[in-house]
């Protein structure tokens, strides 16, 4: 299970939240030219609370008093987990919803549809919507403020600067961000562990942190999973604060005893003794149908979001079939044939709005 990726192997200023979109090819077209168009003067207010100054404006006052609790119950359990405190207060601004976010001035560039929230280094904030749901609200929130701990706990004393932190691999760093605030039971993960080790292309550590095909929100959470599941969660936080000051690789060594490669060895066998069971005696796709959406058949090697039509003749699915950028598509749910485009990013940029699962 391989995905091209535009990201890099160190750890960027900026972290932007976890999303599912993040592993397709976004329109390189669809990005040039657009300028951050301000509609709307947003009148903020402040809310403090114990540990965080949450930035709303009035159409959030409701929501703002909920994403405050969520903010600090999630502190109670991070700084916990990590053993460590806030000096002061950090600030989290929020706003009402998406499009609301979009026109954000402290943040340079057009921001996407598939970003959902951003943690500053430099200036300590959090900057992200209201979710959809509360569910994705505190997710989005609890990812956020892993961010805020692990730049945190980098810029203290024993942490060793930044400069540390910017050397760890995206895995380590956003793996840990989704485990933490998503836990070891995610679906989502596992759904892409059980074509991982189906298809034996499950990577190892070193894999991970080289190859920018392996997405690292994934396969990181399922690594910190199983290296929390194991050793414990104290081992986790561990691992990251040795990593900030000796590397991952040293860290490992010290905190489990074994090396990475030992460790990519054993994180293999357990993937595959949760999920290989599971499979037995199941029919593979290839046998249980005909393949009517590839190459082959005209479309991309990315078609996802298949949606049948009532009469059953018809399939409307996004691909990256044009190459720059995800497009929808219908076809002929019989042959496979491409009919038409339904709708492009390069003249509908809301067509980032869907959902792809």
């Amino acid at each position: 299970m391989r995905f091209e990726l535009s990201m890099t192997r160190l750890f960027p200023a900026v972290l932007w939240g976890a999303v599912a979109w993040s592993c397709l090819p976004f329109s390189a077209s669809a990005q040039f030219g657009r300028n951050k168009v301000q509609f709307d003067d947003f009148d903020f207010r402040v809310l403090e609370t114990e540990h965080f100054d949450w930035h709303f404006y009035p159409e959030e006052a409701d929501a703002v008093q909920d994403a405050a609790r969520m903010g600090e119950r999630w502190y109670e359990r991070l700084a916990r987990s990590f053993q460590h405190e806030f000096e002061t207060a950090k600030p989290v601004i929020l706003y009402a919803d998406h499009p609301d976010f979009q026109q954000t001035n402290t943040l340079q560039g057009f921001i996407g549809e598939g970003t959902g929230g951003v943690t500053e280094s430099m200036k300590n904030r959090v900057i992200m919507p209201l979710a959809g749901s509360y569910w994705d609200t505190d997710h989005v929130l609890g990812h956020e403020l892993v961010h805020a701990f692990q730049y945190n706990i980098a810029q203290s004393s024993r942490g060793g600067g930044l400069q540390g932190l910017t050397m760890l691999p995206l895995w380590l760093i956003e793996g840990m961000a989704e485990y933490l605030s998503v836990g070891r039971d995610d679906p989502l993960t596992a759904m892409w562990m059980r074509d991982a080790i189906r298809r034996d292309e499950l990577p190892t550590i070193l894999q991970m942190t080289r190859d920018t095909r392996f997405f690292p929100y994934r396969f990181g959470q399922a690594l910190w999973a199983y290296i929390g599941g194991t050793y414990g969660d104290d081992a986790v936080t561990e691992i990251f604060r040795r990593s900030l000051r000796i590397g991952f690789e040293g860290a490992i060594t010290q905190v489990l005893a074994m090396s990475t490669d030992t460790l990519s060895v054993r994180w293999k066998e357990g993937i595959a003794e949760d999920y290989l069971p599971l499979m037995e005696g199941r029919t593979p796709p290839e046998d249980a149908g005909n393949l009517i959406l590839a190459p082959s058949t005209d479309a991309g090697t990315q078609n996802i979001s298949p949606s049948l039509s009532p009469d059953g003749r018809f399939i409307a699915f996004q691909s990256e079939k044009d190459l720059f950028s995800i497009d929808l598509y219908m076809a002929d749910a019989e042959t496979g044939r491409i009919i038409r485009k339904l709708a492009s990013a390069d003249s509908d940029p809301h067509i980032e709005a869907l959902r792809s699962l």
